[in-house]
């Protein structure tokens, strides 16, 4: 049995995927210049067999270990000597295809962690600071400062004086072979502060201080000339220690001491240290834990289909601004296939292409659902043959290149979240809150509204419409498979967002917003969060400004930022999907090294969240021929909130334990209603519906049959009226 999760061990069959890995990684690679074009997006994409590399840092020897007994020198007061840094400007065209690796630093060591909270607060010091919320703690590499910069969640460490004697210290709790730092400025949207240029002490105890020399002198490290794109300043040689110190030597002349930063470092083995024994993370999958690029990803895809061809199909379901193909996977016992009584799941990420955590948690689940149905584990062999899952790893496909080329620290915050036209697709779809509200509001008048499946404004289907083609992409796509649940992986925070996305008041930019389904949608954000490692753990720090504690880990998402169009909100009122937003970690573009950890994290949140497709209500909607019923209106007493039947007449409807009032009406026929009870087992009640033609219904088919029309009573009262005039005259 697997430990955390209780599966089953794939014997034999993970190993096979292993190797395979390996074999590819290792063979010589040959760039292919596109996918194949099909005029089908939905057709099985056919590739030839492409390997792909990876290329490993080269270690650099370790120095010498602090002489004990050392005296710190007094700071210089005038910089001198500084070192040019590495930083990330505007990205240069790279040859399609063919970007070399960029998820490391080019020091080979992982960051210690102080962006992924690896690095407690109480591992961060500083000589003095402003106030609490812009103490050591609050030094993190991309932290965000909340809209009011308070005195709780600001936006990074400034010091309380500026002069030459301030410093930030980071404790690694064990010897770290220590080779670059990583810095930024605050985060602020009134103020401008950041540090220009600044000295690396480092320390066994904290009380004895050796600075990083240049020569015969103290190391000057060219800091920020603004605050929001990282900069990396690599040592010229490691240097081994516990403590790390920077100690600011100018900084920008209108503003303060105060800085981001992410230190750069190899922890050295050490059997004895019980806190590192205490906090390590391991994983038991065999899985390829990387960051893949465009044509890395369409590759382990292959691999993936290669595996499993008889559950998965690869397709795509369009095209990104830049020519690249929206890829997807589905895994199905018969794919390619709509099942009738099946339900369809998807899972998306890289809406945002910076948010790299959840793109490569799908390419991850892809391997692992291939491999456990091939060890025969009964939990995912019955999901597979049970739903139809779909897996689109990444929506932004342009975006993502761009932080790809920036790398997992030096991308900022920001580069890569647009489409290559400047668009944020989870934003960018047609707002029908909006339209239903207006018209709730005015009691249906003139026309009503009805309260699903409404319509696309004309407006938005225009060619001139700032509508994102990835996005229309995605609309054509939900409008074609009869999705029941959907769950869009995003980064930079810890919480699972469900909507409504949009405040129902005018001017507010925060309020609960509930949808008729308000208890489903929190139901189903608690199973994912209740099953993550770290999501509902009271003794968490929260990632940037919002502890989301007091909601278990969810939150409504209008309630914690409006948002006009968003994902869910549409997916919710236009198709019969649930869809919520998942922000799957606090980083959103970890580095390699921290993939298995969050891949432990998430492995159980992620099945757990596609086995509740299987909750509330399912069935068929069938005429007295035993014909499905397409288009057919399912109601639930009580949920102002109605859903349709699928082309072959079934349909699913998501809803907790409890016993409903379920309706069934469909154009041209009788009404039907049934009591359907829900069980707290897993598994969707069946509740089927049989309807009758309407007399009226019966008349204007056997008219139509016999090439006839009914005939109109007003029409024929003006027939005979003129019949008896000509008969008086």
């Amino acid at each position: 049995m697997r430990g955390r999760m209780g599966m089953a061990r794939r014997g034999d069959v993970s190993p096979a995927l292993a190797l395979a890995l390996l074999a590819v990684s290792l063979a010589g690679a040959r760039a292919q210049d596109a996918a194949l074009e099909d005029p089908d997006h939905y057709v099985q994409e056919v590739w030839s067999r492409e390997p792909y590399e990876r290329t490993e840092p080269e270690l650099q020897p370790f120095s010498p270990q602090l002489p004990e007994g050392t005296e710190e020198k007094e700071p210089e007061p005038r910089p001198r000597d500084p070192v040019t840094p590495k930083r990330v400007t505007k990205p240069k065209k790279v040859p399609k295809r063919e970007k070399s690796a960029a998820a490391a630093p080019p020091s080979g060591c992982p960051p210690l962690g102080l962006e992924t909270l690896k690095i407690t607060d109480f591992q961060l010091h500083a000589s003095t600071t402003k106030r609490y919320g812009l103490g050591a703690h609050r030094g993190r590499l991309n932290i965000q400062a909340g809209i009011n910069e308070n005195d709780f969640y600001d936006g990074a460490w400034c010091a309380g004086r500026n002069d030459l004697h301030q410093w930030i210290e980071v404790d690694a709790r064990r010897l770290t072979r220590f080779t670059g730092v990583i810095t930024q400025g605050r985060n602020s949207l009134w103020l401008s502060d950041w540090v220009t240029s600044y000295k690396v002490m480092v320390s066994n105890d904290s009380h004895t201080w050796v600075t990083v020399k240049n020569g015969s002198g103290d190391m000057i490290f060219e800091g920020n000339t603004e605050k929001e794109i990282p900069v990396l300043n690599e040592l010229p040689v490691p240097m081994v220690a516990r403590y790390i110190r920077i100690n600011p030597q100018s900084w920008f002349d209108n503003g303060n001491i105060c800085m981001r930063l992410e230190i750069l470092g190899c922890p050295l083995p050490d059997p004895n240290n019980y806190y590192h024994r205490r906090n390590e993370m391991t994983t038991t999958d065999d899985l390829d834990f990387k960051h893949h690029n465009y044509k890395e990803m369409r590759q382990l895809m292959k691999i993936v289909n290669e595996m499993c061809p008889n559950i998965t199909r690869i397709y795509n379901i369009g095209k990104s601004h830049q020519g690249l193909k929206l890829y997807a996977v589905e895994i199905s016992d018969n794919p390619g296939e709509h099942e009738v009584g099946e339900p369809e799941f998807h899972y998306i990420a890289g809406a945002h292409g910076n948010e790299v955590l959840g793109r490569e948690l799908l390419l991850l689940l892809l391997q692992f659902l291939c491999q456990e149905y091939l060890a025969r584990n009964m939990r995912i062999v019955w999901l597979v043959e049970e739903t139809r899952i779909h897996i689109l790893p990444s929506l932004n496909p342009d975006g993502y290149e761009k932080a790809y080329e920036g790398g997992s620290e030096l991308g900022g915050w920001s580069l890569g979240r647009w489409t290559h036209d400047g668009i944020d697709i989870n934003n960018n779809f047609p707002d029908l809150n909006t339209l239903l509200w207006e018209a709730e509001d005015r009691q249906n008048v003139p026309r009503k509204v009805p309260n699903h499946y409404i319509a696309i404004p004309e407006w938005f289907l225009s060619e001139n419409a700032t509508v994102a083609m990835e996005t229309r992409a995605v609309i054509a796509w939900m409008e074609k498979i009869p999705f029941v649940l959907g769950g869009n992986l995003q980064g930079g925070e810890l919480v699972v967002a469900y909507p409504y996305d949009m405040v129902r008041s005018q001017w507010k930019t925060q309020e609960h917003s509930p949808t008729p389904d308000d208890h489903v949608f929190r139901w189903l954000a608690y199973s994912y969060a209740s099953t993550h490692r770290l999501m509902t753990d009271a003794r968490r720090r929260v990632c940037h400004t919002e502890d989301f504690q007091k909601e278990e880990g969810t939150v409504n998402g209008a309630s914690w930022h409006t948002v006009a169009g968003s994902l869910n909100d549409f997916s919710y009122l236009h198709t019969n999907c649930f869809e919520l937003s998942i922000y799957v970690g606090c980083d959103k573009y970890p580095h390699e090294s921290q993939l298995p950890e969050e891949w432990e994290n998430n492995r159980e949140s992620l099945i757990v969240f596609m086995e509740q497709v299987h909750r509330g209500i399912k069935g068929l909607v069938r005429d007295v021929h035993g014909k499905g019923i397409p288009k057919a209106i399912i109601s639930v007493e009580g949920v102002n909130h109605d859903i349709r039947t699928a082309s072959d007449g079934d349909y699913w409807r998501l809803l907790n334990p409890g016993e409903y009032v379920v309706t069934a009406k469909a154009e041209g026929f009788t009404t039907s209603t049934k009591n359907c009870m829900v069980g707290y087992d897993m598994g969707a009640t069946r509740c089927d519906f049989t309807l009758s033609k309407t007399n009226l219904a019966r008349i204007r088919e056997i008219m139509e049959k016999f090439g006839k029309q009914p005939v109109s009573l007003s029409t024929r009262r003006l027939k005979l009226r003129a019949r008896k005039r000509r008969q008086r005259g």
